[in-house]
C-alpha cells in the first residue's frame, strides 16, 4: 500500500512537470528593443504651452511665499544644546499650545518639548519670508498636549540623560553631568510625582518618534494645529524676532 501511494505521487509530479513544460512551450517570446534615455536637464526644452497655463498660479504663489512676514537682526540657526532657533520655536510651541489649553481644557501648559531633526534648515539675518518656515518645517506635524503624572516625566528626564542631544525644551531644565541627571525643573519648580503635568510637543514625538516611548504613559490631546501654522502666526505677531539664547538643556561633560 504505501508503494502504491509513492508511485502516485511520482506520478502525479511528473503530469505537473510536463504539464508545466507544455506551458513554457506554449509562450511567444518577442523582441525586446532598448529605447534611448531622456536626461532631465537644461537642455530639455518647456513645454510652452504647459508653461502659460501653470504661469498665473507660480506668479501668485510666488507672491505669496516671497512675503515678509518678520525680521531678525542675527542667524537663527540650530547648531548646540541652546540654539537660538531652537528655542524660539519651543517657545512658540508653548505659547500657541498654552494658548489653545487655556480656551479648551481651562487648563495651562507646563512645558513643550520638539525635536532639532524637524527643524529642517536656519533661517537667515534679515527678513524672515513665509518661505523661510515653509523651509524650516516643511512637515504637516499637529500639535499634541500629552497629559502626564509628575511621577512619569522622570522617563524624558532619562531619555535626555541617555541621548544627550539637543531636542529644543521650553519651560524645561535638565541638568547633566557625565551622562548623570544633576538637576531637573519644570516652570522653576521640582516635579510633583503626584500632580498632573500638560506638555506640549508634536503628533510624531507624541507616539513615540525618535525613540521618545515616554509619552506612551500620558494621555495625547490633539489641538487641531499645524506646527508650521502656529510659527507662521507667531512670526507675523513678531515684527523683530527676539531670540532668548538662557541654558534650558546643560550637559556637563558632554562628549
Amino acid at each position: 500500500m504505501k508503494n502504491k501511494f509513492i508511485l502516485l505521487g511520482i506520478t502525479l509530479a511528473t503530469l505537473s512537470a510536463c504539464k508545466t513544460a507544455s506551458s513554457v512551450s506554449s509562450v511567444q517570446l518577442v523582441d525586446v528593443k532598448t529605447q534611448k534615455n531622456i536626461s532631465i536637464n537644461n537642455e530639455l526644452k518647456n513645454d510652452d504651452e504647459f508653461v502659460k497655463i501653470i504661469e498665473p498660479y507660480k506668479q501668485k504663489l510666488d507672491k505669496e511665499m516671497n512675503q515678509k512676514i518678520s525680521h531678525t537682526n542675527v542667524d537663527l540657526t540650530k547648531q548646540g544644546d541652546n540654539s537660538n532657533l531652537g528655542n524660539l520655536l519651543a517657545d512658540y510651541t508653548f505659547d500657541g499650545a498654552n494658548e489653545w489649553a487655556k480656551k479648551n481644557l481651562q487648563k495651562n501648559v507646563d512645558a513643550a518639548l520638539i525635536n532639532i531633526g524637524g527643524i529642517r534648515t536656519t533661517i537667515g539675518k534679515g527678513d524672515i519670508l513665509l518661505k523661510s518656515v515653509f523651509e524650516v518645517m516643511p512637515f504637516e506635524n499637529e500639535v499634541i498636549i500629552v497629559k502626564m503624572k509628575g511621577a512619569d516625566l522622570q522617563g524624558l528626564y532619562d531619555y535626555y540623560a541617555k541621548t544627550q542631544v539637543n531636542n529644543p525644551v521650553s519651560h524645561l531644565y535638565i541638568e547633566t553631568n557625565n551622562g548623570q541627571l544633576t538637576k531637573t525643573l519644570i516652570n522653576g519648580k521640582a516635579v510633583n510625582p503626584t500632580q498632573d503635568y500638560y506638555i506640549a510637543t508634536s503628533d510624531y514625538l507624541a507616539l513615540g518618534g525618535d525613540n521618545m516611548k515616554f509619552f506612551g504613559k500620558g494621555e495625547s490631546i490633539p489641538t487641531g494645529i499645524k506646527l508650521r501654522d502656529l510659527f507662521i502666526d507667531y512670526f507675523k505677531k513678531t515684527p523683530e524676532v527676539v531670540v532668548n539664547n538662557d541654558v534650558r538643556l546643560n550637559f556637563i561633560g558632554k562628549k
